[in-house]
């Protein structure tokens, strides 16, 4: 490889480091070309892009996007996921392609600036979507507002109910 090519990847690697919140790292030794394909399939779905580096490479473009935290995964065959916005779906990717590939072995990764452990992309892995999550939430800010409104609704119609017998006994009683 020319230097002015190794610049270039240099160059692409880094910004996609500086443009990407959470990456993956893991080992592809042992996959064929046809298997990484399929696996870059898979996490093209989810958002993310699959690439080949270089360790040396990938050093120095870490090292100019302010990734250094990013070197001690850097070791042997090596393929970064860089995750678009939702870093669950290609967790989730990986996991199972990992599931039915034994040889792609996750090492970690790195999300809003902290390093992971294989474990805690498995745990990643295993959360619900993105759009569930935001759901979830939603659901539990809304419950006390909806107990709330639940609670008043209780109340005045008690109060309503009250007037009318209040009203109807002064009815029955006027004509009496």
């Amino acid at each position: 490889m020319l230097r002015r090519e190794k610049e270039a990847v240099i160059a692409e690697v880094a910004e996609l480091l500086e443009s990407t919140d959470t990456v993956f790292v893991s080992d592809y030794r042992g996959l064929t070309v046809a298997q990484l394909s399929e696996l870059r399939g898979a996490l093209r779905q989810s958002g993310a892009r699959f690439k080949i580096v270089k360790n040396t490479l990938g050093t120095l473009a870490a090292e100019r996007a302010g990734r250094e935290t990013l070197k001690d995964l850097l070791a042997g065959p090596t393929a970064v996921t860089f995750c678009g916005d939702d870093p669950v779906a290609a967790a989730k990717a990986i996991a199972d392609y990992a599931r039915t590939h034994p040889q792609l072995e996750v090492r970690g990764g790195l999300m809003a600036g902290a390093l992971l452990d294989a474990g805690q992309l498995r745990a990643l892995a295993s959360l619900p979507p993105r759009d569930t999550l935001v759901a979830q939430v939603v659901g539990t800010l809304a419950a006390p507002m909806t107990g709330l409104v639940t609670v008043l609704q209780g109340t005045i119609g008690g109060f309503v109910r009250a007037l009318n017998q209040v009203a109807e006994q002064k009815a029955a009683a006027g004509e009496a």
